[in-house]
């Protein structure tokens, strides 16, 4: 039986088909009572072995080495956790012309999420970049972001985050950190196995990220908070979000050339830098945002299937560019390292 697919012509990703269809599953059948805490403790235990599988898949030597290539990590932390965040403080004047309030919270959640790990490898990997500097990127990211995003939280959201407490940041490291970890020190007997079954991964990824987004968005529901936003909100928060998404495409490339990095890493930066993760911020808006995570994680849906959607388009077109193997006025030298990671990520496809 021929199997079928999605239709190339079709402009959408099939994901963003799941979660819209996942949004309306609430809104129509929103888990409420018993069925929300089931539903609740089942988004927890499916995000917490998430991160357990991040944790069995990366390679301690792999993180070891990537450490060597600290100005790249750098800067790639710099991107997510310091202009990231200071472009959402400076949407801050676009309330109450283009945002309400509370959206703008949610948008400035947004900023603060670390990067991710899946897409910010592939789309380095179809275009030939870093394929090791994005894996380390995008795992170092995560594992700063359990710590640094609910401290930044706390100082730039204040009361707009549930009231930060000690016992949240301890929930989110127990959610997050604890199965990394765990990860880790299994990964010598069951690395093998899920390195195997990278589909299985990215299954447990996606459907993971699908129960948070029920789990949240019925509780919304329940609430009532959905009342509180009109589609000319949305048309706005989708400006500001795409203005954001181009300035961070825009300076992590030709950023990451003026401070001389090769084609190689420029990709791993330019994909891991503008990059925000659902797997991560989902589970801790909801610790918090609590009642309002519903409204605070709407940006984040959205800005992540925008980054998804460019970044594809980005991915294939620096696919298609000539790799670089001599020096070009105004181009930096590609290093050893430069020229082993362009041949890794081209295996790697």
């Amino acid at each position: 039986m021929k199997r079928l697919r999605w239709p190339s012509w079709m402009p959408i990703d099939p994901y963003i088909v799941l979660l819209l269809g996942t949004v309306g599953l609430a809104a129509l059948l929103p888990a409420r009572g018993g069925s929300a805490d089931v539903a609740s403790g089942a988004s927890t235990a499916a995000i917490a072995f998430l991160f357990f599988l991040y944790g069995a898949r990366l390679s301690t030597r792999e993180a070891l080495d990537g450490l060597k290539h600290w100005r790249l990590h750098v800067t790639v932390l710099a991107c997510t956790f310091v202009i990231f965040p200071l472009l959402g403080l400076a949407a801050r004047g676009l309330v109450p012309v283009l945002l309400t309030d509370p959206l703008y919270q949610g948008l400035l959640f947004l900023t603060l999420v670390p990067s991710t790990v899946q897409s910010s490898i592939a789309f380095t990997s179809i275009a030939r970049g870093n394929v090791p500097a994005a894996i380390c990127a995008g795992s170092f990211s995560s594992l700063v972001g359990i710590v640094v995003t609910p401290l930044l939280a706390a100082a730039l959201l204040g009361g707009g985050a549930g009231g930060f407490s000690a016992d949240s940041l301890v929930q989110i490291v127990f959610q997050l950190l604890v199965p990394f970890v765990a990860g880790q020190l299994l990964r010598r007997w069951i690395g093998g196995f899920v390195t195997r079954h990278k589909k299985v991964l990215g299954h447990i990824d996606r459907g993971s990220i699908l129960l948070v987004v029920y789990t949240a968005f019925s509780e919304g529901m329940v609430r009532g908070i959905w009342h509180q936003v009109s589609p000319a909100r949305l048309a706005g928060l989708l400006l500001v979000e795409a203005v954001i998404l181009a300035v961070m495409l825009a300076l992590t490339w030709y950023g990451a050339k003026a401070l001389r990095f090769d084609r190689a890493d420029r990709i791993a930066i330019q994909f891991a830098g503008s990059k925000k993760s659902l797997a991560s911020g989902l589970p801790m808006a909801s610790v918090l945002f609590g009642a309002q995570a519903s409204l605070a994680v709407l940006p984040l849906m959205l800005f992540h299937q925008m980054q998804l959607m460019v970044c594809a388009v980005i991915a294939k077109r620096r696919a298609g560019d000539p790799v670089p193997t001599a020096v070009t006025e105004g181009e930096p030298e590609p290093g050893a390292a430069g020229r082993n990671a362009v041949d890794a990520g081209t295996r790697s496809r």
